[in-house]
Order: C-alpha cells, then structure tokens, then sequence
C-alpha cells in the first residue's frame, strides 16, 4: 500500500453524518478523503425533503456543500459509487463495476433502509411496487411522489413517528385528504408518551387529516387500502414511512460485529481497529440513533479521534449523550430530548404542563436538579434555552423546571417568543448543531451563518431566528 494510501480515509456513504464527518476532518487538516456515495446526487438534507415535498423549499435548498467546496478541499467525491464488498485484509473497497479503492482508515456512514411493512398487495407479481405506492427516504422518492400529486386526491400515510407526520402534513399542504395510519397505540409512540400523542393526533384532525391509531394496514386492493380493523381507505396513493433498520449488510459480509447495527465501541471504532460507523447504521451501547444531531455528535467525535490518532494523540471517548429529535412540518412543533423513559426508571422526577385544547404538551425529567430529557408538543418557545440546559447539565433551582414550561410572555413579544435582539449570546437558536446566539451575530449574512456554523442545515426550524439575528445584530457584532 503506497504512503498516500496508507493516510487516506475512505467514507461510504453520501448522507448528513459523512459530510459532517469530512467538513470536520477538512478543518482540521486530515490527510487525503474519498467519499463514496451510492446516489446520483451530491449530499443532501434529508429533513427539508418534506419541505420540497410541501412546497415551502425548491431542491436546491437541499445541497449541504457546494461542488465547488468538495473539490476546492481536495474531497474525492463520487457519486453513483456502489460499493460492493470491503476487503479488510487487504484495505480495499470494492465497487460494483470491479474498482478497488485503497484506505488507510474506513468510515462506514451507510444510513438506514426502509422497511417493507407486511402488507398484502404492495408488491406486484413482477417483484415491483404497485405503482399507487410510494417510499419516502431520499430525493429520488420525493421526486416520484411529487409527480404522482397532480390528478392524485386521497393519500394514505402508513406510519405515525417522525417522517409519517411531515409527509402528511406536507401533503395535506398540497390539498390532498391524508389518511395517517399507525399501528402503535399513538402517534410518535417512540419518542413521546400517550397524552402528547393525543394531543398531535388532535392537532392533525383539527388541520384537516384523518388519524387511525393501534390500527395496521393488511393489504391493498382496487378498493383500497385495508386495515386489520376491518376499515378499507380509498385512496389513489399510499406513502410507507413506518421507518428503517440500519444497513448493515457490508459490515455483516466482511465479519465485523452487528447486532442490530454496526457495533462500535466508545471510539466509534469496529471490532476493526482500522474501520469505523457514525450515524443511523452504527450501533453504540446496544443503541441506534435514527436522527441528524446525535450522528453530527458522532461525526463531531471521530472527526476529532481521527486527528489525534494521526498526532499520537488521544480524543475525548464518545458517551452517546445527546438524543434530540425535531418534527418539521407546518402547524405541528415537536421537539424530544433524550430517552424519558430511561431518566424516570433512574429515579428522574417528572414537571408537566398540558392544554389538550391549545394543542401543547410540555414535559421535563430532571434528576439530580438537571434536565435529563423534555417532550414538548406545539409550543417551542423554550426549546433553545431547555435543550442549553440539557446540553450542559445546567442545575436548576427548585422553581425553574416549572417557569421553564410556562413560557412566559415578553413585552414586545407578540407571539410570546422574546424578540431576537433580546436573546442573550449564550442562547441556542440551532438545536440541530447547537448554535448560539453570539455565533450567529458574529457572521455577515444567511449564508456565512451556514458556511461557518452550519445553523439551517438541520431541520431548518431555526432559519427565521438566524434571518432576525442578523437582521438585528449591531456591526460591531458582524466577525471582522
């Protein structure tokens, strides 16, 4: 293996948790990088595909890096790269079309893939989707569903968690009758509890949209879709986002160590020393994550393990410390921290503050007087300062749990949310990549703030606060 070859660090996968990955190994001056991505497209934001979907975003608003930062950093970009087997003995990557691509160091940053729900009917005898039916995972499913929409009028969403509520919302945006179907006992049953899955499933049928809980689809006719309930929904088109398993089948053939995903230790690193897994396939601590902020965590940490490891050096090891789930979509607010579950049978102590009739639903666990997880359900006017105190393990004095819940008005505040130049420096706009703030008055406009601290490029929930920072901020405050 040539020298160069020897330093090289090759990432396959394309997603959010790779280009964060390789913004952080630029910056830091990394040796030689090549990316392999599977699809025709440069990386993307998965999460504002619903915001195409709905309308609200063009494509374009999706690139994560120009092609001209890729190849300006000396980045190896390849799309449409399938990757084949890994050859660990050698440190080889092979391709589908018999190319072999040497590494010193392997990141596997392969996602997730959809689940087929066991529904009768979705596939066709010739091993294709019926053509009613739609995934939605990447920007070619957008694509197709977006050119399924003219004639369509009914669509039946199968999945209540995350991605199910914003492509209904998105859709019922566009005017379609959306149908959300879901087989646990309430929407979001993962991430929040009963009362705030009651609480969204109110918001959905006061927007316009139907909501079938604890019930599961069983096939699909030309009648329409069926569920176990006996129910048969009309409908031109079907949307499965019941969610995805980490794709682990590389790793699994070339022998390193899957469970559920990709096991890596506190190190990121695989049972081997030379190959590595961020992201939604990696497995840490018996846990997947499934959403953007705790793999750019991952990302943040290898990044840094990396570099040591090149200097002789030791990084900080990985806890797996920060859980946070955003719900994008118009008219419905989500926000989750953490695992709540896990803090109450550790003894946390639950503060809640609910108003099924305003749509709101607020809870904390606070143990030890810190914030350990917070569910909060249509109304986010606390989620920057909630998550700083999340974040940094802030200790609470007794009444602060509860004047967190309550939001309280600020005069010149029309929506109860304190006006931007009001916002002390310290706070975070950006949960996503945890921005502050200070960071954002220190950039000179929209696309410096994305540039150098990377706000909007997450859910995209932050991007009106970072318009109003630095509509507000004084020049002084502008990053000479």
């Amino acid at each position: 293996m040539s020298r160069e070859s020897a330093a090289r660090t090759v990432v396959v996968g394309a997603g959010m948790a790779a280009t964060r990955l390789v913004e952080r190994l630029v910056a830091r001056g990394a040796g030689p990088v090549t990316v392999l991505g599977d699809e025709p497209h440069e990386p993307y934001n998965r999460i504002l595909l619903s915001a195409v979907l709905e309308g609200t975003h063009e494509e374009s608003a999706l690139a994560l890096r120009t092609s001209r930062w890729w190849t300006g950093h000396g980045v190896d970009l390849r799309r449409d790269a399938r990757v084949a087997l890994l050859d660990r003995e050698a440190r080889e990557v092979e391709l589908v079309d018999g190319e072999r691509v040497p590494y010193g160091r392997l990141v596997l940053a392969t996602g997730a893939i959809p689940t087929l729900p066991p529904v009768r009917g979705l596939v066709r005898l010739d091993g294709r989707l019926d053509e009613r039916v739609h995934a939605f995972r990447g920007l070619t499913d957008c694509r197709r569903l977006l050119d399924a929409l003219p004639g369509a009028r009914r669509v039946v969403v199968v999945g209540g968690g995350l991605l199910g509520l914003q492509v209904a919302r998105a859709l019922a945006v566009r005017g379609l009758d959306v149908e959300v179907v879901e087989g646990g006992e309430h929407l979001l049953h993962t991430q929040v509890g009963p009362a705030a899955g009651r609480v969204l499933a109110r918001s959905l049928r006061r927007l316009g949209s139907a909501v079938y809980t604890g019930a599961r689809a069983v096939r699909l006719t030309d009648a329409g879709l069926r569920l176990d309930n006996g129910y048969v929904l009309d409908t031109d088109l079907v949307v499965l986002a019941a969610g995805g398993r980490p794709s682990t089948a590389l790793a699994r053939a070339a022998g390193l160590g899957v469970r559920r995903g990709i096991v890596v230790d506190d190190r990121l690193t695989t049972s081997d020393p030379c190959v590595h897994a961020i992201g939604d396939c990696a497995e840490h601590a018996g846990r997947t994550t499934g959403f953007v902020p705790p793999a750019w965590e991952q990302a943040e940490h290898l990044a840094a393990h990396l570099a040591t490891l090149d200097h002789g050096g030791t990084a900080a090891a990985y806890d797996g410390s920060r859980t946070v789930a955003r719900l994008r979509a118009t008219d419905l607010d989500v926000a989750v921290l953490g695992d709540e579950d896990a803090e109450l049978a550790a003894g946390g102590e639950l503060v809640e503050v609910s108003n099924p009739l305003a749509g709101s639903h607020r809870r904390l666990v606070v143990r030890d007087r810190r914030i350990t997880a917070a569910t909060l359900v249509g109304d986010l006017t606390r989620v920057g300062l909630i998550t700083q105190h999340f974040d940094r393990r802030t200790r609470l004095a007794p009444h602060e749990a509860g004047d967190l819940l309550m939001a309280p008005r600020v005069a010149g505040a029309a929506d109860g949310r304190p006006p931007e130049h009001a916002l002390p420096d310290t706070a975070q706009v950006c949960t996503c990549a945890g921005v502050t703030a200070g960071a954002v008055r220190a950039c000179t406009s929209v696309e410096d703030a994305r540039e150098t601290t990377r706000a909007t490029t997450g859910c995209g929930s932050c991007a009106e606060t970072v318009r109003q920072l630095l509509a507000t901020r004084t020049p002084e405050g502008a990053r000479s």
